[in-house]
């Protein structure tokens, strides 16, 4: 028997298989939902669009985290089996990152909420984040062609604290965070380079995580105007990293779109929403009327992406091609 005879013939235990980085999709929604708020707000529009973005993203964070611990709390060793591999391992802060969006977004709905939000985001985010590293330079063994630009995710994990950190008072709490996410993003920036250039090509399911070397600049810009309140030389140079990186994906984008459909490709998501919303806050303080055109061509394309992950997600499902062994 064939091996797609045997798994067609043996039935998959969807929930043990239940895979944590579709949190990335609660990132990518939670993302379009900011970057939908902050492009209203430029053009001067109604909050009625990103409301409906934000009720759909507060469901789906419901739903996946219902899954999750479910999944957790049936199946403990697939949660362990999956904390123990080289690439899932790094989309567990996902989880913090999406509640920590999740509260930004909720903050000018319900601030007490959203500051709870926050405060056990935050929490979730130092703990991950130290396990994380931890994990980095404990006893495993990490091969050089495991690295790959997920492994940024967790130290934008700690850039994006300070977005409501800072409204929220905790300003010390938020520059704490903010060194730590950008002494990782150097550091892991050269490494991740390094990689790309002088060693073997990206696996296919791994290509779009390419489109995360966006993340971490054009998230630290926001978080950089919230804690000095000004676009200053090195906010500057944030923001411009961050679209060097986003010209250098969409150069890479139409090959990339043309590999299989996997979970991976929500890593299109954020990044682009990052960038989106990197635009209009500096045209929004210094009046550039370029910047936000770029937020806006960039919001347009985010909403394409989003509409197209959706609507792959849902064919892989229906062909139940998600929640499987790989």
């Amino acid at each position: 028997m064939t091996d797609a005879a045997q798994a067609k013939a043996e039935p998959v235990n969807r929930l043990e298989h239940y895979p944590v980085p579709l949190f990335g999709m609660v990132m990518g929604i939670a993302g379009l939902t900011l970057a939908m708020h902050a492009g209203e707000a430029a053009f001067g529009m109604g909050p009625q669009i990103s409301t409906g973005l934000y009720l759909f993203t507060f469901v789906l964070f419901g739903l996946i985290t219902a899954g999750y611990v479910a999944k957790a709390a049936i199946y403990p060793g697939a949660v362990v089996a999956e904390w123990k591999h080289p690439v899932r391992l790094l989309f567990f802060p996902a989880i913090s990152i999406s509640l920590l969006l999740l509260a930004t977004a909720t903050m000018p709905r319900n601030a007490g909420l959203a500051e709870g939000m926050w405060l056990l985001g935050m929490a979730l985010q130092f703990v991950l984040t130290i396990a994380v590293v931890t994990s980095w330079i404990g006893t495993r063994s990490f091969q050089h062609g495991m690295l790959n630009p997920a492994w940024f995710i967790p130290a934008v994990g700690n850039v994006i604290v300070p977005v409501a950190g800072v409204p929220f008072g905790y300003v010390e709490i938020s520059w704490y965070f903010m060194s730590v996410g950008l002494i990782f993003w150097l550091v892991l920036l050269t490494l991740v380079i390094n990689r790309l250039i002088f060693h073997d090509p990206l696996p296919g399911r791994l290509q779009p995580t390419l489109v995360i070397l966006i993340a971490p600049p054009a998230v630290a810009f926001v978080a950089w105007l919230h804690l000095t309140g000004e676009v200053d030389a090195f906010a500057r140079i944030l923001i411009n990293g961050a679209y060097f990186f986003t010209v250098i994906v969409l150069v890479q984008l139409p090959r990339i779109l043309r590999l299989d459909f996997t979970l991976s490709f929500w890593a299109l998501s954020f990044p682009f929403a990052a960038a989106t919303i990197a635009s209009f806050r500096f045209a929004e303080l210094t009046g550039s009327g370029a910047h936000r055109l770029v937020g806006g061509g960039l919001l347009i394309a985010l909403c394409v992406i989003i509409m197209g992950l959706l609507w792959r997600t849902v064919r892989a499902a229906l062909a139940g091609r998600i929640c499987v062994p790989e």
